[in-house]
């Protein structure tokens, strides 16, 4: 089971950051017995790994090298690989570079790093083969992917960022198989690569006979890569968990993924890191 996280967008906010903002701390864990910060990244590859992920692609911009210093080639029982998009393409195209490792009979989860999500199992209730994505509540479904659903949770549509959101419900992650990430890559291709977000990608398959499923399962979502974004998710893991929980277990082994050296040693951030 894969899991594809493209850790490659570059916008960071009001001023530059001096490492991946994935590596942004956010929240903390207990490291052998100290308290040690936890990376943003950190969130989402405890959830893959809970969901039974065995081999995670993080998809990077040129010459970073701070998730590869990171996290190395294991973590939990996962494996670790890493692929390059050469130049800022959008969310599909970085997601896509991933295909050429997928066998078509493998399952695969697609998550974004810099988002915080819960229930931390929510990918469990994905349980079709077909495409299907993990729904969240939000306030503000204009600032997000909306996904308007029928009463039997077949995806009708994806509206982008639309002020005009018919729906509250947004994706925060989604379950395919390599074989339907190669459809979604043919016909992505076959309309000129011209597809940056996944929405207008998606509408174009299920127009096209495809389907996909939307699972309401998800109570709390945050898109912790804004500066407002940074300040609900502390908000949120503050009012969720003590500041020293242990990080959830992996699905396998009972491993869990251990904070760098480099990250554990960061100073205290003053003000707002975005």
């Amino acid at each position: 089971m894969w899991a594809i996280i493209p850790a490659v967008r570059r916008e960071v906010g009001a001023r530059p950051l001096a490492f991946s903002r994935e590596l942004l701390p956010v929240g903390s864990r207990l490291d052998r017995g100290k308290e040690r910060p936890r990376a943003l990244s950190e969130h989402l590859v405890d959830r893959v790994l809970l969901a039974g992920a065995t081999r995670i692609c993080f998809v990077i911009p040129p010459g970073s090298s701070e998730l590869l210093d990171y996290y190395g080639v294991t973590s939990g029982q996962a494996s670790l690989s890493y692929s390059v998009q050469p130049e800022p393409a959008g969310l599909c195209d970085a997601i896509f570079r991933a295909l050429p490792l997928i066998p078509p009979e493998d399952l695969v989860f697609v998550g974004l790093p810099d988002t915080i999500w819960f229930p931390e199992d929510g990918l469990s209730a994905l349980r079709s083969r077909a495409l299907s994505f993990l729904l969240f509540p939000v306030d503000r479904p204009e600032l997000f992917d909306a996904v308007v659903t029928d009463g039997e949770g077949r995806v009708l549509e994806m509206q982008v960022r639309r002020r005009d959101a018919a729906s509250r419900w947004v994706w925060g992650a989604f379950k395919l198989t390599g074989a339907v990430l190669q459809e979604l890559f043919d016909l992505w291709r076959a309309r000129g690569r011209r597809d940056e977000h996944i929405g207008p990608l998606v509408n174009e398959y299920l127009s096209r006979g495809g389907v996909a499923l939307g699972v309401r399962a998800g109570t709390a979502f945050v898109d912790a890569g804004t500066l407002d974004g940074y300040r609900e998710a502390l908000r949120l893991l503050g009012a969720r968990t003590s500041p020293a929980r242990p990080a959830p277990q992996a699905a396998a082994d009972g491993q869990r993924i251990e904070p760098s050296e480099a990250l554990a040693t960061l100073p205290p951030i003053e003000g707002d890191p975005l």
